[in-house]
């Protein structure tokens, strides 16, 4: 009619071929098809090691908070300890003063009494 004519191909290059990519659906990702496409098969090692990293961070993430914990309670037993030999040390200030030894002597019955003289230096000839 107005010249045109028109070409049909009746076979068709398997390169040229629009290939049809459908979208992801529920359906496919149950079912699994989607990890059967070609680029999830391609990328395999990547997401392999991308699986690995992440499992990796998990537990590094983890043990970070088991050391934090160890260090906390370490400290508070430091703080703990550290009281307990401040009270020690008064304590036994305390007991070693003099009246209180007297103190002590006197309730054991024990029969010393207390010097009324000073201490005397003893000096060696050479």
């Amino acid at each position: 009619m107005f010249g045109f004519k028109r070409k049909y191909k009746d076979f068709i290059n398997p390169k040229e071929e629009i290939k049809e990519t459908p979208s992801g659906s529920f359906k496919d990702i149950i079912s699994g098809s989607v990890l059967s496409k070609d680029v999830v098969v391609h990328n395999l090692p990547f997401i392999l090691f991308i699986a690995v990293l992440l499992i990796y961070y998990i537990s590094n993430r983890y043990q970070s908070e088991r050391v934090y914990r160890d260090m906390v309670s370490l400290e508070k037993e430091l703080k703990d300890l550290r009281f307990e030999s401040i009270t020690t040390a008064s304590d036994l200030m305390y007991m070693s003063k003099q009246s209180e030894v007297v103190k002590r002597v006197e309730k054991e019955g024990l029969d010393l009494i207390e010097s009324t003289k000073p201490p005397v230096k003893i000096y060696l000839e050479k």
